[in-house]
């Protein structure tokens, strides 16, 4: 049983050793292919940078306004992938702008027609498509109305005349807007009171009758714009010209605020009232990661897209009315398809194939060809453990030829190269080189037995 035992012992190690070894020779045949491929792989990496940073800023508004209302979507919405939104606020619009030019923020919204382009904005920004449209309410103060017209309705810009007027704060672009709609109407804005409040305070004002009358460039959401339209006493002041609006101001659309839509069962507003709206975009600056301004034009898929006081469903996102490039991952997302990847895998997982695909596709392509030396290098590895022993067999035939040594030290030598060789092991697939090896040994053995003594006839 011991002997069994041992036996079987003895069999077992050296399979583990044959095993040991090919996977030794695999590793060293196929090693430099798989080095050179995976610093490759790590090279590309590197450059092309596929994985977007964890955290982004979003350069959003004044508190309470419908700009940050829509941060705070945002924040949400790219929250689930693992990105950290930073919301800035800011006086508005014109500001936002600024914080784009000088890399203080990645993204921001901004409204057409607030800030002035510049020809660089061109190459330095992109757009990733309109998403609101913001009219501009003019609240007004009946009261304060009745002062300028009989009946306590304003219907025209000039009528502001006289009157007490908060545009605004400088940095949310809006007070550049009134300039521009005052100056169509022939207004000289040193014959109206105007202040620069933010929204808040503002209404604040308003509210306490300070002000005549105050005006925003804001989406509906805005809380103010809602608290002001159910407000007894005040007005909002309808644009009957907003179709030649439109026409002199390509960055104004005639938007039709329909009767009853604030509140159905107040009837609020009463009528139609015919507006103006500019249009807002999410703009971003250069050099910010592709992977999250697709994330950002995705959600905007679902935060836009559906109806509104001022558009069917569907109608925004949309690819009008840019002041600067489209963002080729802006485009994409608004006007195709998502990504087929990104339907069963991770968005991680299916943007790092998506970025990384071209490169894995030339690595592959260089790869298959270096790839066919890998089994001739194997084979010969293996072989070499067969085949070095062969050198030694040829020194020991050639010193039997030349008679350098005697028979028995001959013998000797045999004795240790095939104990030798009794340790080599290689795959079954190459066995019959050892085997021969062997035979070959025996070969040289029989040269070394002394030649049979004639038989006398």
């Amino acid at each position: 049983m011991n002997a069994v035992f041992a036996a079987r012992s003895r069999t077992a190690a050296r399979r583990l050793r044959t095993a040991v070894l090919n996977v030794r020779d695999l590793l060293l045949s196929a090693g430099p292919l798989a080095f050179l491929a995976v610093a490759l792989v790590a090279l590309a990496y590197w450059w092309l940078q596929p994985n977007p940073p964890r955290r982004v800023t979003l350069a959003t508004g004044p508190a309470q306004s419908a700009y940050a209302e829509f941060g705070q979507r945002y924040q949400k919405a790219l929250a689930a992938d693992g990105i950290e939104v930073v919301l800035l606020e800011t006086e508005g619009s014109s500001a936002n702008l600024q914080l784009l030019r000088d890399g203080g923020a990645d993204l921001a919204f901004v409204q057409g027609g607030t800030g002035e382009l510049r020809p660089a904005d061109a190459e330095a920004l992109e757009s990733l498509g309109s998403l609101f449209v913001e009219p501009v309410w003019l609240f007004y103060r009946e009261d304060a109305a009745r002062r300028v017209a009989s009946r306590g309705r304003l219907t025209s810009l000039a009528q502001l005349r006289g009157l007490r007027v908060n545009v605004g704060t400088p940095g949310s672009g809006l007070p550049t807007l009134v300039d521009k709609l005052l100056d169509a109407n022939r207004v000289d804005p040193a014959e109206v009171t105007l202040t620069h409040l933010g929204q808040t305070p503002a209404t604040v004002e308003f509210l306490a009758g300070r002000l005549d009358a105050v005006v925003f460039a804001s989406a509906p959401e805005s809380l103010m714009v809602q608290m002001l339209l159910q407000t007894p006493g005040v007005r909002l002041m309808g644009f009957p010209q907003n179709e030649a609006y439109g026409r002199r101001f390509p960055f104004l659309t005639p938007v039709t605020l329909p009767r009853g839509v604030v509140d159905l069962a107040a009837n609020v507003p009463p009528a139609d009232v015919h507006l103006v709206a500019s249009t807002t975009s999410l703009l971003a600056r250069e050099g910010t990661h592709p992977a999250l301004l697709q994330l950002f034009a995705q959600a905007a898929q679902t935060l836009h897209g559906a109806a509104g006081w001022f558009n069917r469903a569907r109608d925004f996102p949309n690819t009008r009315n840019s002041e600067v490039p489209m963002a080729a991952e802006g485009d994409r997302a608004i006007n195709g398809s998502p990504p087929m990847l990104q339907r069963y895998l991770p968005f991680w997982m299916a943007n790092l194939v998506e970025r990384m695909w071209l490169v894995l596709g030339v690595l592959l392509a260089a790869m298959l060809p270096l790839s066919r030396i890998v089994p001739p290098l194997y084979q010969f590895r293996v072989r070499s453990r067969v085949f070095r022993w062969y050198g030694r067999l040829r020194e020991i035939e050639d010193e039997m030829e030349v008679g350098q040594s005697t028979p028995d030290d001959l013998r000797a030598q045999l004795d240790r190269l095939e104990a030798q060789v009794e340790k080599v092991s290689v795959p079954l697939s190459y066995a019959e080189e050892l085997y021969a090896l062997r035979n070959h040994i025996h070969l040289v053995r029989r040269k070394l037995r002394p030649a049979a003594p004639a038989v006398p006839v």
